[in-house]
């Protein structure tokens, strides 16, 4: 008797064991439904960014090649989705020349960007006897000698998604915005830049998040 009673009491252990590792199973199963459509769900559209415009009041070159600069650049931030809203919360902004930086960080005031919405932005970057490498000094001086010079305006920062009341972890965001400014008119004899002139520009930022 005692036999068939440990007999029936291993079938038991293993089938709560059985219903254990379906339970278990089961839950997996569960989780990994609900990670596949929270992911699909939170597959958003990168944002599109455009470089308006770019207002130049000044761009001094002096020695031992410290170059100080100030800019008014327009840029718009357009949310392609129509489910999923963006909160940017944080874009600092600042331009390069011949990937060195140039101007300090301008911060852009954090936003909530709706579904399809446009936010547009016009910030100062600027920066003051800013030392520019050797190597960029010959390439600096030809370049304001013919009249026109080339810069990247890059934003980086942070940025959350919101689906429902569902608000995603934080995201980095980098735009690349090229620039190329015209100084002044050499055909017509008028050297350095000529403050106070709105370029524009139209450009599309190539977006990384």
């Amino acid at each position: 008797m005692s036999v068939k009673q440990c007999g029936h009491h291993g079938d038991r252990k293993k089938k709560l064991i059985k219903q254990i590792l379906i339970g278990f199973a089961i839950l997996a199963a569960i989780v990994l439904l609900i990670f596949f459509i929270t992911w699909a769900i939170l597959h958003p559209k990168k944002p599109k960014f455009v470089l308006q415009d770019a207002t130049i009041y000044g761009f001094n070159v002096s020695a031992p090649i410290l170059l100080s600069s100030n800019f008014q650049i327009t840029v718009s931030a357009r949310n392609p989705n129509s489910k999923v809203g963006i909160y940017y919360d944080q874009l600092d902004i600042f331009a390069t020349y011949h990937s060195q930086q140039i101007t300090y960080f301008t911060q852009i005031q954090p936003v909530y960007q709706g579904h399809k919405d446009l936010n547009i932005w016009s910030p100062f970057v600027y920066g003051t006897n800013v030392p520019v490498a050797p190597y960029n000094g010959a390439t600096l001086t030809q370049d304001q000698a013919n009249g026109a010079i080339g810069l990247v305006v890059k934003i980086n920062g942070r940025v959350r998604w919101k689906v429902g009341s569902f608000i995603s972890g934080r995201y980095h965001l980098h735009v690349t915005c090229p620039a190329y400014i015209p100084f002044g008119n050499k055909n017509s004899g008028i050297a350095g830049v000529v403050t106070g002139v709105k370029y524009q520009l139209a450009q599309k930022c190539s977006v990384n998040v």
